[in-house]
């Protein structure tokens, strides 16, 4: 192993021998930000000289979330409960070399949308060319994968110690569902993906991490794509 695969290595044992790990998953259709982001992005690539993929939609929807459920933004200390007053948002990069690093989005919470894509890009960029400092892989509260990008749906990520809970992201795919309408239910084809939350039992019981989860799929869902805001 190298030395950065020998800490990964480390840093997931501890956690799975610190925390009960509980993860939930929910399907949400993600239509109106598929919508959205094929209209725009050609037009925010000139504006703000970056791409603008799906995730940054995400990690704004999460942030809305966390204010909601302060509870997950935490970590345990002996039989302390600390809430975090901080949304440092983590977000999982894969680097050349197959090994995995997760540079931090420090006050995700004082960002939009057009901050959290250029930070987020930044962070990314500097990861791949070893160029993070100290201070962008330290103080995150809240950590979330992007598998998606490997055309995974699902899965069961191990929680970013001292966090208390990791979500992952799976791919959009087209899929039949089934819409109420006035005139009755219809089958439809929608852009769906699958959200996982793994969170740390000991301090989050089903009925929060559940809830949580619901939240979050909620503000996606609400996603208006002709404004690139959530109606919730």
């Amino acid at each position: 192993m190298s030395r950065l695969r020998k800490l990964i290595a480390d840093h997931m044992t501890k956690s799975k021998q610190t925390s009960a790990h509980v993860t939930n998953m929910i399907e949400v259709d993600v239509t109106a930000v598929v919508n959205w982001r094929n209209r725009v992005k050609d037009e925010f690539l000139k504006r703000e000289g970056v791409k603008l993929t799906y995730l940054p939609v995400f990690l704004e929807a999460t942030v809305k979330a966390l204010r909601d459920f302060p509870q997950i933004n935490a970590s345990v200390d002996g039989d302390r409960i600390i809430i975090k007053k901080k949304i440092n948002l983590g977000i999982a990069v894969s680097l050349p070399d197959n090994n995995l690093i997760v540079p931090n989005i420090k006050d995700a919470d004082a960002l939009n949308l057009t901050g959290i894509t250029k930070k987020m890009n930044e962070l990314a960029a500097s990861a791949r060319i070893n160029k993070l400092a100290p201070d962008d892989i330290s103080g995150g509260t809240f950590t979330v994968t992007n598998f998606g990008s490997f055309q995974n749906d699902i899965g069961t990520p191990i929680i970013n110690q001292p966090e208390v809970a990791i979500l992952a992201i799976g791919a959009i795919k087209k899929k039949p569902a089934v819409l109420e309408t006035e005139l009755g239910d219809v089958i439809a084809i929608r852009q769906k993906m699958w959200l996982s939350l793994t969170y740390d039992h000991r301090i989050i019981d089903g009925a929060l991490g559940g809830a949580f989860l619901k939240r979050l799929g909620d503000y996606i869902e609400s996603f208006d794509p002709k404004s690139g805001n959530f109606k919730l």
